[in-house]
């Protein structure tokens, strides 16, 4: 699995002309899945998301986790996020797992990221035209992949 996550003020997604998840102060989560991702991808990843100090303090310093400042939580699906660009100039993406794979880990990563921050996560649909508005905070923009833990 691979996010990049994105500190916002507020966010929201757009599909067919109605918004339908809008958040304050948080988190945008863009979720890219492979087919060779499984619970364990998830539970180090809401476990990294949950704990990452990137809300300041009262000095200033970025020193609190989400859950600390009680922020709000977006996850969009991104399949695109496993493009691969290595031949020509039209991206592959044949490393992002196929819908029958990804709905199941995409629906087991939101209850997850749910569960351990104790509130709603908020979520786009998955595989729709979404448009997607934020107000980036920093900007502080992260990228995380579950397959790369070093």
């Amino acid at each position: 699995m691979r996010i990049i996550i994105q500190r916002v003020s507020e966010a929201s997604v757009t599909i067919d002309d109605q918004v339908k998840s809008s958040i304050e102060q948080g988190f945008l989560i863009l979720l890219g899945i492979t087919h060779e991702d499984t619970q364990e991808d998830i539970d180090w990843l809401t476990n990294k998301i949950i704990g990452l100090r990137v809300f300041s303090d009262a000095n200033g310093a970025m020193n609190l986790s989400v859950k600390d400042v009680d922020g709000d939580l977006l996850v969009i699906s991104q399949f695109t996020l496993h493009a691969s660009t290595k031949k020509g100039n039209r991206p592959s993406f044949l490393e992002a797992a196929r819908p029958e794979v990804a709905v199941p880990l995409y629906e087991d990563f939101v209850s997850t990221l749910s569960r351990k921050h104790t509130k709603e996560v908020y979520t786009g649909k998955f595989g729709a035209d979404m448009k997607v508005r934020l107000l980036n905070d920093g900007p502080v923009t992260i990228t995380i992949d579950s397959k790369n833990r070093q």
